[in-house]
């Protein structure tokens, strides 16, 4: 597998698990909105080296979990601000233009200061 993106949580706002019960969560790099910091798991921002597609792996902690959709402006955003909302519910179209849509069947994603997350190509 080929890695075209990678970051680590460095900070979590107080809300931001609370998305967790709703099957997704929210990243947002160091510049995030004040309003938003709350509900975001702040990562550091870094460059997207290829295209985000369906068929790629998302890969939390060590655990992989397949990307079945992904919206328009999900790379520029994380490109350019560290932002995404993934979502747990295996859509295989994007709900909101910056969601990165995953299979989740066990082990639903945790993440907490210092995860890291990586995006592979097959």
């Amino acid at each position: 597998m080929s890695e075209i993106y990678h970051t680590t949580v460095t900070k979590a706002g107080a809300g931001a698990e609370d998305f967790l019960s709703e099957r997704m969560f929210v990243t947002f790099g160091p510049e995030a909105p004040a309003s938003l910091v709350e509900f975001c798991f702040i990562v550091d921002v870094k460059p997207v080296t290829g295209d985000i597609k369906a068929g790629q792996t998302l890969t939390i902690d060590g655990n992989a979990y397949p990307i079945t959709a992904v919206g328009d402006v999900a790379k520029r955003n994380l490109n350019s601000l560290g932002h995404v909302t993934i979502a747990f519910d295996g859509a295989t179209a994007p709900k909101m233009e910056g969601n990165i849509h995953i299979e989740v069947t066990d082990n639903p994603p945790a993440p907490e200061v210092g995860s890291q997350f990586s995006i592979e190509e097959p």
